[in-house]
């Protein structure tokens, strides 16, 4: 398994799509050097986005969390998340009536924004007839819930109503620390689909969707070949396939979901080829 120097392959680009968890910062703050690979790139005229399935929060409360960390001046336009796609289609697709969740109070921020009435599927009353004024679903964070309430809530609202639902984190797995992964929005989603035979809307990686809102929105002052853009992520599954999909390169690092030891079997075992394979976006 060949390693390249992030430093030296970014000099054949003039934008990069960086994941955000497993790529600049991970369960214990910034990963080394990330921050200086940014400053780096802005040196030297490369423009970036931060493309994350994180459907927990806006891209204001990712810019806030990231200066938190140490992470200097990065603006709220280089954000570009999961949930801003959920968002855009709730407004155009439901004109009235409830929008029920499955997350925390905070992961709804953004969608109630859409300035539809928005509830929690814990609190969902079966035995009202406001239950048909529920018209989206939208599955939005995987923990700060009652895990039994929330997913019979779910199945059987979809067994009552035929709406739509939306997945705004299509993520299966994310690491927990060093050792332990925990089970993401995605995998409860993919549940959910094979218990009720519907098939739900996915935003996120692996989707060109958010591939093609970053590639529409990184500068309004500057247009970018897809050639000159590099993806660099850290899962096969989500970064690295759908930038493949979507037609630019990629860079697979070894700071998040896959291990060193176990990239070259994985890469082999999925068929998904990384253009390059990174020890860390930092060198």
């Amino acid at each position: 398994m060949q390693l390249h120097s992030f430093r030296e392959i970014t000099k054949n680009y003039k934008a990069v799509f960086f994941d955000s968890f497993g790529v600049l910062k991970n369960y214990n703050g910034i990963i080394t050097g990330a921050q200086e690979a940014i400053i780096e790139l802005q040196n030297k005229g490369i423009d970036y986005i931060i493309l994350t399935n994180d459907a927990s929060k806006s891209p204001e409360m990712l810019a806030k969390d990231y200066a938190c960390l140490g992470f200097k001046d990065i603006p709220i336009s280089k954000f570009v998340t999961s949930i801003m796609l959920a968002k855009s289609f709730l407004q155009s697709k439901i004109k009235k009536g409830k929008i029920a969740y499955l997350g925390t109070e905070q992961s709804a921020h953004y969608i109630k924004s859409t300035r539809r009435e928005v509830i929690p599927v814990n609190d969902l009353n079966f035995n009202s007839d406001k239950i048909n004024d529920v018209n989206a679903l939208v599955l939005l964070d995987d923990e700060g819930f009652d895990w039994q309430t929330a997913i019979n809530n779910t199945v059987n609202l979809l067994r009552m109503r035929n709406i739509p639902v939306v997945v705004a984190n299509t993520d299966l797995i994310y690491p927990m620390n060093k050792n332990d992964i925990a089970v993401a929005i995605g995998s409860i989603a993919d549940i959910l689909e094979k218990i009720t035979g519907k098939h739900f809307i996915k935003f996120g990686k692996p989707d060109i969707q958010i591939f093609n809102y970053a590639y529409e929105h990184i500068s309004p002052k500057r247009h970018f070949k897809k050639s000159e853009i590099l993806m660099v992520g850290d899962t096969l599954t989500t970064d690295i396939i759908g930038a493949n999909k979507f037609g630019i390169d990629t860079a697979l690092v070894l700071t998040g979901n896959t291990i060193p030891d176990q990239a070259e079997f994985m890469i082999k075992t999925l068929g998904i080829t990384p253009d390059y394979i990174c020890e860390t976006v930092a060198g």
